[in-house]
């Protein structure tokens, strides 16, 4: 590695740690290249490449700061490209999404919203996409709190989604509530499925025992499919789906759509971060019907990270 970016790499490793943080300046060019034995040539180009990545900023004085969002920018920086893995639950805005970023993206595990925890927990993915509503009433965060207690969690909001009942166009057989599924061939996910999760809870609260003909399907499209062909009277799923197929719907509610990942996750995921503030990527998520960017992109850390205290004097504070 050139000694530019090792000192650059130096550095973002010291935001990431916490030694340094957002609003930080840093020492003037010369003052660094004493401290690093280098020539200030070298360290105005690593503060540069810093402000390039997103780590500091820079003003008219030529005095570099540590940016507010640098945590992120300095994890992506020294992940240095690597795809982020991704387990989690069947969404098609979300298939659009990861076909956009491909390979910046990689799907790994199977679809679902408990199989996406159990890659997290194993260390097979960096993030999972759920909605699940935790007995406390709250989504997704409950989960991320205790499966990812003392690794700093975070959850990635993407956006609300709207479920339903799919019926036939017209609804013929007049369904509009959970209990007017018993009895009837009603689609549904396959098990460890957030959406199986919601039917489950939807049918237990109303009393409703549906016929068990249908078999299980993996997606919401194939739900959507299954009552368009008659396999099934109806099926829960999103909106987007039934409005794909020209089927009609019935909402019933609106849910969290998250990826929840900690914080050492948070360098890779930037490129999911940013694809949702793409003004040709939300229109694109809009146009499917049933989703709600409002707090799309947006990071909630969940637990303060440990306090690291630097040492004091100029030479901490950089290298």
């Amino acid at each position: 590695m050139t000694r530019y970016r090792a000192i650059a790499a130096e550095i973002a490793a010291r935001v990431r740690d916490g030694h340094l943080e957002p609003g930080t300046e840093l020492p003037t060019v010369r003052e660094a290249a004493r401290i690093a034995a280098t020539n200030p040539a070298m360290i105005a180009r690593a503060y540069q490449y810093l402000a390039q990545h997103g780590v500091v900023v820079q003003d008219d004085r030529r005095r570099s700061r540590i940016a507010s969002d640098a945590v992120s920018a300095a994890h992506q920086l020294l992940d240095d490209g690597r795809a982020f893995r991704l387990a989690g639950s069947d969404d098609p805005a979300l298939q659009l999404v990861v076909a956009h970023l491909d390979p910046q993206i990689q799907i790994v595990g199977t679809r679902g919203s408990f199989p996406a925890l159990r890659a997290l927990a194993r260390g097979e993915a960096d993030g999972a996409a759920i909605h699940l509503r935790h007995r406390n009433g709250a989504y997704n965060t409950p989960f991320a709190r205790s499966l990812l207690r003392g690794r700093c969690p975070h959850v990635l909001h993407l956006w609300r989604r709207e479920q339903g009942l799919i019926v036939p166009p017209g609804n013929p057989l007049a369904i509009t509530t959970p209990a007017d599924l018993h009895g009837r061939r009603v689609a549904r996910r396959e098990l460890g499925a957030g959406t199986r999760v919601l039917l489950d809870q939807l049918l237990h609260d109303a009393g409703a025992v549906p016929d068990p003909t249908p078999a299980e399907f993996r997606s919401h499209l194939e739900i959507a499919l299954a009552v368009a062909t008659g396999v099934a009277d109806v099926g829960l799923g999103v909106r987007a789906v039934a409005t794909a197929l020209d089927l009609d719907f019935v909402s019933l509610t609106w849910e969290n759509y998250d990826v929840i990942l900690a914080e050492a996750a948070l360098g890779a995921a930037h490129p999911l971060v940013a694809a949702l503030g793409e003004h040709t990527i939300r229109s694109a998520i809009t146009d499917l019907g049933g989703y709600d960017l409002t707090t799309a992109g947006t990071i909630e850390q969940l637990d303060a990270p440990v306090t690291v205290q630097a040492s004091p004097g100029p030479t901490s504070a950089v290298l």
